[in-house]
């Protein structure tokens, strides 16, 4: 079954919000590192939320895609421009799935030898 992205999110950020009250100096500390990583302003938000989305497929965030996929359309990413970010996620997962085939051989080739 499909996840109704909305009605996700908005569950999402009420669980969140519950959270928040349970734990509100972690919470001010998360936004002031999350502001702080605009602060200076060189990435435009659009750039920030299609790394965000990046991000949230490598790390097969539900929540992430939800939040941040709408916040990227907010700030005016199209669908092609979340597909090209998509794709460098994609593709940097294939070369680091690559790149740990070396620890695959390595480990094997430690094995005490029969």
């Amino acid at each position: 079954m499909l996840l109704d992205w909305n009605e996700h999110r908005d569950e999402l950020l009420g669980k969140v919000a519950e959270y928040s009250k349970l734990t509100p100096e972690f919470m001010k500390g998360l936004m002031r590192m999350d502001a702080g990583a605009s602060a200076t302003g060189h990435l435009s938000a659009k750039i920030h939320e299609l790394i965000a989305l990046a991000v949230a497929i490598t790390t097969r965030c539900d929540g992430c895609i939800s939040v941040h996929v709408k916040a990227a359309a907010k700030h005016g990413a199209t669908r092609e421009e979340i597909a090209e970010a998509l794709a460098v996620a994609i593709s940097l997962n294939t070369g680091a799935a690559l790149t740990y085939t070396a620890h695959v051989l390595d480990a094997f080739d430690s094995l005490p030898q029969a």
